[in-house]
């Protein structure tokens, strides 16, 4: 697991929604600090909170662990294999 490229993922979802990393912290009960320490890829959040994510940004766990959507990494293998 990459936890840079986690955290710019969760970055990005977080901005296709448009809100705030305070805004985001308050829905999950979580202070902004943390939600920072988790786009930096310093931290990661706890897998009940990673959960939660996946359901608000609607991609599959997997995606935000994987830092990236599924339909990215298909088309990178793709290329790839051509």
């Amino acid at each position: 697991m990459d936890q840079q490229k986690i955290g710019q993922f969760l970055r990005e979802c977080r901005k296709e929604k448009g809100i705030t990393q305070e805004q985001l912290a308050e829905m999950l009960g979580v202070t902004n600090r943390s939600v920072s320490r988790w786009e930096n890829g310093s931290n990661l959040p706890d897998l009940d909170i990673l959960i939660e994510m996946a359901d608000y940004y609607d991609v599959e766990l997997r995606e935000l662990l994987d830092g990236e959507r599924k339909s990215e990494k298909m088309n990178r293998e793709l290329e790839e294999t051509v």
